[in-house]
Formats: C-alpha cells, sequence, structure tokens
C-alpha cells in the first residue's frame, strides 16, 4: 500500500527540481547583492527605454524621429562592447563597473533635470541615451566577466536562468510601468524613478571584493580586440555560441511586423502590439521559473543547437499564424476589431520562441564564461554584447525588407523555416560543438 505521505513528499520534491535553482543565491552572498541589484536596475532600465521614447514621440510627433533612439545608441553600444570587454580584462572589474555605474547613473540623473527644466531639443536625450546605452554595456561585459570568480563552474547555469528570470521580469514589468506613469505623473517623474532604481546595481557593485584579471594583463588597445578576435579562431566552442545566435537573431526577429500586423492582420492595433511584445518575455519569465533540470545538462552545444531549433519552430509557427488569419478573414485595410483566436495562437508561438531563447541563453552564456580564459573573458563577454546589439538589428533590416516585398507573414515563416534547416545541419557536420562537455568546459 502506497504511503501518501511519502508520494507528497515525491510530488514536491519533482517540483523543486523543475523550479529555478537558486543556489548560487545561498552559495555566493556576493552573487546574492549584485544579482538583486542588477534585478532592480533592469526594471528602471526598460522603465526608460519607453519613457524616452514616448518624449521623443511627444516633442516630434514623429515615429522616424522614435527610431533613432535605438540608431544613436547602435554606434556606441558596439564599441562600448569592444571598448569595455578590453577595459575588463585590464584593470580592476570591480572598479571598471563601479565607474560605468557611475556614468550610467549620471545620465540618467541628467536626463531627468533636463525633463524637469522642459527641455524641448531632442539631440540630448539621444545623446545621454546613448551614453547610457554605452555604459550600462560595459557594465554588463564586465559584470559576466566577474560571475565565474564569484560561482563555481556547476553553478553558472543556474546563474544564467536567473539572469533570465531577471530579463524576463524587467521586459514584462518595466514597459508596463513607464506607460502607466508617463500617462498619470509624467515623463520627468518617470525617468526620476530609473535613477532611484538604479542605485541597486551601484550598491549591487559597490558591495563586491576587488576583482583583478587573471593571466597575463593585456593595455586596452584596438590590439588587445585584434587580439580577441584571434583567439576565437582557435575556440570553436565559443566561436559557435557566437555563430549560433547569429543565426536565430538575423532569420527570427520577426517584431518589426508588430505594428502592421496589429493594424491589418490580427487586428486590436497597439495593445496587440502590446501582448505580442509581451508574450516573448513572458515565454523567457516562465522557462527561467522552470530552469531547474538545466543545471545538469552535460551536452551544452547540443542543447543549445536544440533550443535554436525549438525557436525556429515556434518562430515559423508564429508567421504561419498570421499566413493562415490573413488568407482566411480576407482583411486588405486596416481593421480594429481584434481576432482573439489569432492573437491567442500568436501570442503562444511568441512565448514559445522566448522560452527557447533563453534556454538557448542559459547554455551559450555558460559556455562562453565557463570555457573561456580568465584574461580574454571580458573581451568575449564584450562580443557577445556587440553580437546581442548588432544581430537583431541586422534581422530587423531582412524582416523589414521581406515583408515589403513578400508579405507580412513571409519574415517570420520562411526564416523559421531557415533557423530549422541550418540547425539540424549543424547537428550532424559541428560535432564538436555537439560534443562539447559541461564538467571539462574547452574553449
Amino acid at each position: 500500500m502506497n504511503d501518501p505521505a511519502s508520494e507528497s513528499g515525491a510530488r514536491r520534491r519533482t517540483l523543486r527540481s523543475l523550479l529555478v535553482d537558486t543556489t548560487p543565491l545561498r552559495e555566493s552572498p556576493a552573487f546574492a547583492k549584485l544579482w538583486t541589484g542588477t534585478s532592480i536596475a533592469q526594471i528602471g532600465a526598460q522603465v526608460t527605454i519607453v519613457a524616452v521614447g514616448l518624449h521623443i514621440y511627444e516633442l516630434t510627433r514623429s515615429t522616424f524621429a522614435v527610431s533613432l533612439v535605438a540608431l544613436w545608441a547602435l554606434g556606441p553600444m558596439i564599441l562600448a562592447g569592444f571598448v569595455g570587454g578590453a577595459l575588463a580584462d585590464a584593470f580592476d572589474r570591480r572598479l571598471v563597473a563601479l565607474c560605468t555605474a557611475i556614468a550610467a547613473w549620471l545620465s540618467i540623473g541628467t536626463m531627468t533635470v533636463i525633463a524637469f527644466l522642459d527641455v524641448q531639443v531632442t539631440w540630448p536625450y539621444y545623446a545621454l541615451a546613448a551614453v547610457n546605452a554605452a555604459s550600462a554595456t560595459i557594465m554588463g561585459a564586465t559584470r559576466g566577466a566577474m560571475l565565474p570568480r564569484l560561482l563555481p563552474t556547476r553553478l553558472l547555469p543556474a546563474a544564467a536562468a536567473l539572469s533570465g528570470i531577471t530579463m524576463g521580469l524587467a521586459i514584462t514589468v518595466g514597459p508596463a510601468v513607464a506607460g502607466v506613469l508617463v500617462a498619470s505623473v509624467g515623463v520627468p517623474w518617470t525617468y526620476l524613478l530609473d535613477a532611484v532604481l538604479f542605485t541597486g546595481a551601484f550598491l549591487g557593485i559597490l558591495s563586491l571584493p576587488s576583482m583583478a584579471p587573471g593571466g597575463e594583463r593585456v593595455a586596452p588597445t584596438f590590439r588587445s580586440v585584434v587580439g580577441s578576435l584571434t583567439f576565437l579562431k582557435r575556440a570553436p566552442n565559443v566561436r559557435a555560441t557566437f555563430i549560433w545566435d547569429l543565426v536565430a537573431m538575423i532569420f527570427g526577429t520577426p517584431r518589426v511586423v508588430f505594428p502592421a500586423a496589429g493594424a491589418l492582420v490580427l487586428g486590436g492595433g497597439p495593445i496587440t502590439v502590446g501582448v505580442l511584445t509581451a508574450a516573448f518575455a513572458v515565454g523567457a519569465l516562465l522557462s527561467g521559473l522552470f530552469s531547474g533540470p538545466l543545471g545538469g545538462v552535460r551536452r551544452q552545444g547540443r542543447a543549445v543547437t536544440l533550443a535554436i531549433a525549438t525557436f525556429g519552430v515556434f518562430t515559423a509557427l508564429f508567421g504561419l499564424v498570421l499566413l493562415v488569419t490573413a488568407t482566411t478573414s480576407g482583411v486588405s485595410e486596416r481593421t480594429d476589431e481584434p481576432i482573439i483566436p489569432a492573437i491567442i495562437c500568436a501570442g503562444l508561438a511568441l512565448a514559445g520562441t522566448g522560452a527557447a531563447d533563453n534556454v538557448s541563453a542559459v547554455f551559450r552564456t555558460t559556455i562562453l564564461q565557463a570555457a573561456a580564459p580568465d584574461d580574454v573573458r571580458g573581451r568575449m563577454q564584450g562580443l557577445f554584447y556587440v553580437v546581442v546589439a548588432g544581430g537583431p538589428r541586422v534581422g530587423d533590416l531582412l524582416a523589414g525588407g521581406i515583408a515589403t516585398l513578400v508579405a507580412l507573414w513571409a519574415p517570420a515563416l520562411f526564416g523559421g523555416i531557415v533557423i530549422l534547416g541550418i540547425m539540424l545541419v549543424l547537428l550532424r557536420t559541428a560535432r564538436g560543438f555537439q560534443r562539447y562537455d559541461a564538467l571539462h568546459p574547452t574553449p
């Protein structure tokens, strides 16, 4: 006869094994403080990203002017990725992170002040947003290089999953908070909230011990950046994490079609766009919450490949929803009436892409942090941010071109099929990366 108490205990243990592993927070007080501060600050960062766009639109009434916020920030972010990684490999990483946190804090504070002064010209906001984005890139690259010094290798997947939860929560909560605050108390007070929340990141970094880079220090010069690219030539596993991610981001970024999809296919307009955007973040958040089993995966290269293949499947499904809806509804001009079943299906597909992308990110981050030697780890983290910043922008351009030449459903459907096909080929041909063993990490 089965014991009900023992069965109940077994179910609880099974559930705990599925939930995110919080061991890093318990074993490393320094990581716990850094993670907590970063989590708070990232919500504020998402608040400001939305607030800047709303503010620029309020000043100019131009969608193109809003798009220039990202364009102004892209170049500094890419440059900061290379420079920040070199700085993290040359100087005390805690000091580098503190200095860039102060720069980011000052940019947010200045933006808050000029907003309260009702400065109407747009270029200061563009410039300060670019400074903030560049500072955040350097700070993020440096923070990523520090984690393997704060945690043992076995806990890096759990730490990456915790970071995924943080980002998913920030992307879900931040824009909603920004919209409510801008509508209720105004843009300046919304900026002020980010300035206050950013103190969390500053205090989290301040609590860390001094952390000089290991191995041979290299001056932060152009030569050191080139040296990191030379390292990639002899580091196939680290190189693969970048290439695999670029494949996913270039062919699987259909977000530029969201506004038109909400207006012409799915209906509902801006509300539908918000639902589609949030669905990706919710999927990432849920996969992070149930990431417990990821810590036991040894073949992390194979896991990355399968996760990105799954990402391709869900991307194609989103395109298929748009195709079927456009075909069956016969919508050819603007509609404000939401097609609820189609929106639900599209949201579920995008939630699947968010979940698969987060799983891929957990393993790619772990491989990068565990396999890269400490003396180049900062530059590898900087390159990671360059890929993260540049890949989706290229994907936006590709998706916009395909949508213009073919149809709204084409970028997602064709892109997802391409991603799936490439990953299936790499599953058979890139055997070294598929055999990557988490217990014996090699670059």
